[in-house]
């Protein structure tokens, strides 16, 4: 019977690189041949709608650029598809595993992953060692003087900055350093897209450069015509960027715009890690009591960019096409969808989770619970944003709108509006004040 190889093992999740990675150095530096593992997870590949993901697709690109990487140093990505719990008691069988890194996950799926794959270890005398690597501060990081978590925005980023040391938060894991410990084998076969169920995805991923837009950033964020944001979400979301290099770019700026934006990011990550219950449900349970409508006539004319308010099909259609949105036109579609039709913040969190390709559970829900008046810190549940007002002010020109709503400007051809902007603000402030009024 051949002997069982030895190894460490680093699973590969959110973070697909090899520069500055927690886990992956922690794993390396303990002397042990490293195998790096990858799992495309059927619990979650099961659950997505389109067979054309386009986040399925930006993966298995990453996953293929690593293992490149890897074979210059004489090693290789094993890349697993099925149950990660299966895939455990599989590798358990295949090596003799002397540790398990990897690098925390929030999510609440993720959360009951890793206790699960935690057990499996336990019952071999194993941990599953892991590591920040995701956020800049996480979990208790950041706490009022009382202990308890911050759920305001503005007293946490004070804190966060009072408690940033540069020199040490965003300080780079010297990873390469100790890549001679990858365990050194010949190269894996990584599964084809079309074996994991899937099809190559048509949409363009925006690349890793953001250093132009930083300085510029405060002044060019809200415009969704100009190219002004860096569009490196995907890359966090997916960890093809480390959070500590695009910190230190931030903060290093002599604008700090760009920073505020990733304590943002930390904050709706300690929010969804404290409070759970915020994925599905109000953060401020006084609106659980909210009466929705729910038309699906409605909720698929939004879907499709089809309401008659331009900035708002402007939004949808830039996200059915291209798997991303301008930020300024999330808030704006969001509010839309919760306030002038009066669908629940929940549908349009969970389309977003289907087509964003930087889809973050944290982010997203946040920013939807923000936009409904139902969050923590949220915009007052009385504030009706005005579609025609922010196209005023945002795309002046319309130059956006006209892109993606090429028919805007042929009145016989472009959809009148779904609802009048009066009567549904009216109509949102009643919804809202009967739901409280029940509680």
């Amino acid at each position: 019977m051949r002997e069982k190889q030895q190894v460490s093992i680093f699973w590969f999740r959110r973070d697909l690189r090899l520069d500055d990675n927690a886990g992956l150095y922690h794993a390396l530096k303990s002397g042990e041949s490293v195998l790096p593992l990858f799992i495309f997870d059927t619990l979650i590949l099961d659950k997505l709608e389109d067979l054309d993901d386009a986040r399925v697709t930006f993966i298995h690109k990453a996953i293929a650029g690593l293992d490149q990487e890897l074979q210059k140093y004489g090693s290789s990505i094993l890349v697993k598809h099925g149950a990660p719990t299966e895939v455990w008691i599989q590798l358990l069988n295949e090596y003799n595993i002397k540790a398990v890194y990897t690098n925390h996950d929030f999510e609440p799926y993720a959360k009951s992953r890793d206790e699960s794959v935690s057990q499996i270890l336990k019952s071999k005398g194993l941990e599953l060692l892991t590591y920040k690597d995701h956020v800049i501060f996480e979990k208790q990081e950041i706490l009022k003087d009382d202990g308890s978590p911050y759920t305001v925005f503005t007293p946490y980023k004070r804190k966060w900055l009072e408690k940033l040391n540069p020199d040490f938060h965003l300080k780079a894991y010297p990873t390469k350093k100790y890549l001679k410990n990858l365990l050194q084998i010949p190269p894996f076969e990584i599964p084809a897209l079309e074996q994991l169920g899937f099809s190559t995805s048509s949409i363009d991923f925006p690349d890793k450069e953001y250093q132009d837009v930083i300085e510029q950033y405060n002044g060019t964020r809200d415009f969704p015509a100009l190219d002004g944001t860096s569009r490196i979400s995907v890359h966090l979301r997916f960890g093809t960027i480390s959070i500590r290099e695009a910190g230190s770019a931030a903060f290093e700026a002599s604008e700090k715009t760009w920073l505020s934006e990733l304590i943002w990011r930390d904050f709706y990550a300690m929010i969804l890690w404290y409070f759970p219950y915020t994925a599905k449900s109000s953060f401020r349970r006084e609106f659980d009591g909210i009466t929705w409508i729910n038309r699906e006539e409605d909720f698929k004319a939004w879907c499709e960019g089809n309401t008659g308010y331009p900035i708002v099909d402007a939004g949808m259609r830039q996200l059915n096409t291209t798997g991303w949105m301008h930020n300024r036109v999330r808030m704006i579609t969001a509010s839309f969808l919760c306030k002038h039709l009066l669908v629940d913040w929940r549908w349009g969190e969970a389309y977003f989770a289907r087509k964003l390709i930087d889809y973050d559970m944290a982010s997203n829900v946040g920013g939807w619970q923000w936009a409904a008046g139902t969050g923590n810190d949220a915009a007052p549940y009385f504030r009706v944003f005005s579609p025609d007002l922010q196209t005023k002010k945002f795309d002046p020109k319309l130059e956006y709108v006209k892109k993606w709503v090429p028919e805007f400007s042929d009145p016989f051809k472009y959809v009148q509006p779904i609802v009048d902007h009066r009567y549904a603000r009216q109509r949102a402030l009643d919804a809202y004040k009967a739901g409280l009024g029940k509680i």
